[in-house]
């Protein structure tokens, strides 16, 4: 009885012994949704937007700084300006020569114009320009009328003009002088003598001139 008893008790022991404490299985992480078939790249686009930014605009050059000559040039380039009808090489030639013509007789009214009044601004005798010299006339050799400053030169005379005449612009009285070499042939002229010369071929490296006659000798 007391082995029935014990193989009993052993046999209940097991059974009594507590079953170990079963560790609960690791919960199963919820399967990620997947994402629709639309919408499969929207988040990596929706993430990439921040990230890149849309390529800004390149800035605009400044413009180039233009000389006046080219922006002339581009004006004309831009003006609408009626073509003109071919023209042929004799028409272009006499068009010019007509446009010659008309410069031409321009410049010789300006030219009359100057003379007179060159003419009329021309000092009286008495504020000490010579009133019988003529002013230089085209085809007419020029005289010209001063006072002897050296007579050395073996038929060579050294003559001073002096000059009075009134500035064109300021109105002031001018007094200029220049010196020249005169041809006297006969050495008939002195140092302080009044004597009026005239223009004439070169007869030496300096002497363009020729003694007319004396006016007034010296004292």
């Amino acid at each position: 009885m007391m082995q029935e008893e014990e193989t009993q008790s052993t046999e209940e022991t097991p059974e009594e012994q507590p079953a170990p404490e079963e560790q609960p299985a690791p919960e199963e992480e919820p399967a990620a949704e997947e994402p629709a078939a639309g919408a499969e790249h929207a988040p990596d686009a929706a993430e990439g937007a921040p990230a890149e930014e849309a390529p800004a605009e390149p800035a605009a050059e400044p413009a180039e700084a233009l000389s006046p000559k080219q922006r002339r040039k581009q004006a004309r380039s831009r003006a609408s300006v009626d073509a003109r009808p071919e023209r042929s090489p004799t028409e272009r030639a006499t068009e010019r020569a007509q446009q010659r013509a008309r410069k031409a007789a321009s410049r010789s009214r300006w030219r009359a114009k100057r003379r007179e009044k060159l003419h009329a601004a021309r000092p009286p005798a008495e504020a000490g320009a010579p009133a019988d010299v003529p002013l230089a006339e085209p085809g007419k050799r020029k005289v010209r009328q001063g006072v002897v400053v050296s007579s050395k030169g073996d038929k060579t005379i050294t003559v001073r003009i002096d000059a009075v005449r009134r500035h064109r612009v300021y109105g002031k009285v001018v007094r200029e002088s220049s010196t020249l070499h005169a041809h006297d042939e006969t050495n008939q002229a002195g140092e302080g003598d009044v004597v009026r010369v005239m223009e004439c071929r070169p007869l030496s490296r300096t002497k363009r001139w020729r003694l007319v006659d004396v006016l007034e000798k010296a004292r």
